[in-house]
């Protein structure tokens, strides 16, 4: 025979755990509450102004799905896709691999290497738009040009680098290389500090060569790494702006202009506020669509 106990009340919680979470929120508030006005409310704003011709004044006129039609049709819109999307490859590919072999170099203990991080780490705590100014100085195409001085001695003539059609996105390119490069050494330097270090004893004793450590040891213990730096390092390159616009401002004949630019342009220069929400939207779901890939090629991949 069993004996069923009776089962009690629901245990409530304690009134210092209830009044501990109320304490939280209420610290949490101003920050939340800034966050959206500046962040969630401009943003449901823009989904509105997309469906609308924008005329300050005279009152938004509903148009549907026209502007969104319009953007998707336009030549130049297309072409600013194209660009963004190389640029994201490109810095994206560019920074993890030098992010890595930095990351390698430098990985260790000893007790100089906090200098060589820090001065590696300065280009990316440093004002985007000073950057960009600064590599436009660099990038003079004239023969007193800094690289163009650098590549003189190698027996290389000038090159326009921002002024030519065709080099003038690789050059943006390789500026935001430079710039991605320590933020990704960072992420990896904190990934190779949980590598366990008995596997790379186990693997030279088995006679492996470093660059088999390299590839069986290092590398598969720092892919959840690899999918984390991918997705940011794709979403930035994907919502480039100031350098863009600091360097060439979407130029020689839009060989630069990149979604970003073209969206600026679109509703701050020639006053087509709806086209350009339409355009913001679209990037957005663009970015979105980008990682919800991403994490699912990530959770295919096998443990």
């Amino acid at each position: 025979m069993t004996t069923t106990l009776p089962s009690g009340p629901t245990p409530r919680p304690l009134p210092g755990r209830r009044s501990g979470t109320l304490t939280a929120w209420l610290f949490l508030a101003p920050a939340l509450l800034l966050f959206l006005y500046f962040k969630f409310i401009p943003m449901f704003e823009g989904l509105r102004m997309s469906f609308f011709e924008v005329r300050p004044y005279l009152g938004d006129e509903w148009v549907g799905t026209d502007n969104y039609r319009t953007i998707l049709s336009d030549g130049a819109f297309v072409s600013a896709m194209w660009h963004s999307t190389a640029l994201a490859l490109g810095t994206t590919v560019g920074s993890l691999v030098l992010g890595l072999m930095l990351a390698l170099l430098i990985e260790g203990k000893a007790r100089y290497l906090w200098f060589v991080r820090t001065a590696a780490f300065l280009p990316v705590v440093t004002t985007m738009a000073a950057v960009a100014e600064v590599w436009r100085i660099m990038y003079h195409p004239g023969d007193t040009g800094m690289l163009n001085t650098i590549i003189g001695w190698l027996g290389i003539g000038p090159q326009p680098f921002l002024a030519s059609e065709d080099s003038s996105l690789l050059s943006i390119m390789g500026m935001g290389i430079w710039r991605g490069t320590p933020y990704d050494m960072m992420i990896f330097l904190a990934g190779l500090v949980g590598v366990d270090r008995t596997l790379y004893e186990a693997a030279a004793v088995d006679g492996a060569s470093t660059w088999r450590r390299l590839r069986h040891v290092t590398l598969p213990a720092l892919r959840p790494v690899f999918w984390i730096l991918f997705t940011l390092a794709a979403i930035r390159g994907l919502r480039v702006f100031v350098e863009v616009y600091v360097l060439t401002n979407g130029g020689p004949n839009g060989s630069s202009e990149v979604l970003m630019t073209l969206i600026y342009k679109l509703g701050l220069q020639r006053g087509d506020l709806g086209v350009a929400a339409a355009g913001s939207i679209v990037l957005f779901v663009a970015t979105l669509l980008l990682t919800l890939l991403v994490q699912f090629l990530r959770r295919r991949q096998p443990k």
